[in-house]
């Protein structure tokens, strides 16, 4: 079948990349892609927007269309393609207020009992303010709107609450929700979704802030480690009482979800509680599971399209997989861009997987904040660790950021062979 892949960041590289492995694929586009991913498919320019990519889809004979970044998601696009007839693996705009709405997500969670952390919605500041100042600290102040996985603050002090929840209502038709401060190991469980069933990946940990040891702002992700040590009661557990909920409580509610359900989890004293949902593809979690799976990524797409997803069709290789993000200097702010990069080549069970490049002449460039995702297989996962780090010396750039201390949560260190 020929797939049509919108969006052109890491993750996006990460399910080219997958479905290069697929036997079912005959050709994979890319809209608009990016130099890496133009190693494996035929990038397009195309306005990002419903109207357009779904044209686009049209004109290709795409068989089936794979959608990547959260912003067409909110925008309708899946809505636009299947009154055109194609298959597409993404939810519905309706769907997708699942991550695109906080505030509604939130109160779509009580209605189903889906176990949450305590919160409050707010659409103007003042009110938020008078009922941050009398929680207890540290909390968790969320813009509700989409905001690239770093519209969150944790708040040690009221300052920092007021900052967060002014910077929120600086913008017209502004919401945030505030919440109680969890705590425990964080897991992302992405399951892939035909709006009747969910079937869960391998679960993976993503690392947040932009600084070692969890310090400073939130980023969009800097380290992904996979699979994260869950119990087989821990998984059932979030199968029972969060996935299952959630896929019957979109059907009731006549918003069938189709395609990845990520549920971003706190572990706590309690058992697991939902943090938030997404509704597509983790970034940078693709580029840390993708590489371990195994069945075919076209056919669990088009299945999940269809509604007609067999779990026997997800199936994941042994070992584990480690993902280390390179970050231009400046970023979560102002990202620093055209740095040059010099991509060294890798073994088999690594990739460089480019998630904001350019290319300017023959050189290739930096164009965003979290410039590459480092990622490495191997039958352990300190053992994979080790590997990226052994890497990044030859992969980084001037001033790059990064974390040096991905899956020492959980007590794993680097092992270098």
């Amino acid at each position: 079948m020929k797939v049509l892949v919108i969006g052109g960041g890491g993750r996006e590289h990460a399910v080219v990349d997958a479905l290069t492995r697929s036997a079912s694929v005959t050709e994979i586009v890319c809209t608009p892609g990016n130099p890496g991913i133009a190693a494996q498919a035929r990038c397009v320019p195309c306005v990002q927007e419903p109207p357009f990519l779904a044209a686009l889809a049209g004109s290709e004979g795409a068989d089936l269309v794979i959608v990547g970044p959260e912003g067409p998601l909110a925008a309708g696009v899946t809505d636009a393609l299947s009154a055109r007839g194609i298959p597409v693996f993404g939810p519905s705009m309706a769907a997708a207020r699942l991550e695109g709405d906080k505030t509604w997500s939130k109160a779509f969670m009580v209605r189903h009992g889906i176990p949450t952390a305590q919160f409050r919605s707010f659409e103007a500041l003042g009110p938020a303010l008078a009922y941050a100042s009398v929680q207890p600290l540290p909390l968790v102040v969320k813009d509700a709107g989409l905001r690239a996985g770093k519209g969150v603050t944790i708040c040690h002090n009221m300052d920092q609450a007021w900052v967060a929840l002014r910077t929120i209502f600086s913008e017209s038709g502004a919401r945030a929700v505030i919440e109680e401060f969890m705590v425990g190991q964080e897991v992302s469980v992405l399951a892939f979704a035909d709006g009747t069933r969910a079937v869960q990946m391998l679960p993976s940990q993503d690392h947040k802030t932009i600084y070692d040891q969890d310090q400073g702002p939130m980023t969009g992700g800097m380290g992904v480690i996979c699979p994260y040590p869950l119990t087989a009661t821990e998984q059932g557990t979030i199968q029972d009482r969060i996935l299952d909920p959630v896929m019957r409580g979109m059907a009731a509610e006549q918003t069938p979800f189709v395609g990845v359900l990520y549920a971003g989890l706190m572990l706590t004293a309690q058992g697991p509680k939902v943090v938030e949902f997404n509704a597509r593809f983790g970034d940078p979690e693709a580029e840390a599971v993708l590489p371990l799976l195994r069945g075919d990524l076209a056919q669990i797409a088009l299945s999940c399209a269809l509604g007609r997803l067999d779990p026997a069709q997800v199936r994941f290789s042994g070992g584990a997989s480690a993902v280390v993000i390179l970050a231009a200097p400046g970023y979560p702010g102002e990202p620093r861009r055209d740095i040059p990069l010099s991509l060294p080549s890798v073994g088999p069970d690594v990739h460089i997987y480019q998630a904001a490049t350019a290319m300017r002449g023959e050189q290739l460039v930096s164009a965003g904040g979290r410039v590459l995702a480092v990622q490495a297989r191997a039958a352990t996962l300190a053992l994979a660790l080790g590997k990226v780090y052994a890497l990044l010396p030859e992969v980084g750039f001037e001033d790059a950021q990064y974390r040096l201390d991905i899956g020492e949560r959980i007590g794993v260190r680097p092992e270098l062979v």
